[in-house]
């Protein structure tokens, strides 16, 4: 797997975490089928952030890392 491609994964991941915590914030905050729910509603919600969050935050993490090795070649070179 190339760079390039293992970078486009992690980006996607990024987004697809961020779009999960806001959806779990909508669905929290704003949805009257998420209330009538109850607790179980609020577990669908909390699950969502969590998966968002567990989705976003290491691939920032190694995307990171990623890209300063890549600028740190590139001054060697």
């Amino acid at each position: 797997m190339t760079d390039e491609t293992l970078i486009l994964l992690l980006k996607i991941s990024i987004g697809i975490g961020l779009c999960l915590i806001a959806l779990g914030i909508y669905l929290h905050n704003f949805s009257d089928a998420i209330e009538s729910l109850g607790v179980t509603g609020i577990i669908i919600s909390a699950v969502c952030v969590a998966v968002g969050m567990a989705l976003s935050l290491p691939t920032k993490m190694y995307l990171t890392f990623i890209l300063v090795k890549r600028e740190s070649d590139k001054n060697q070179n």
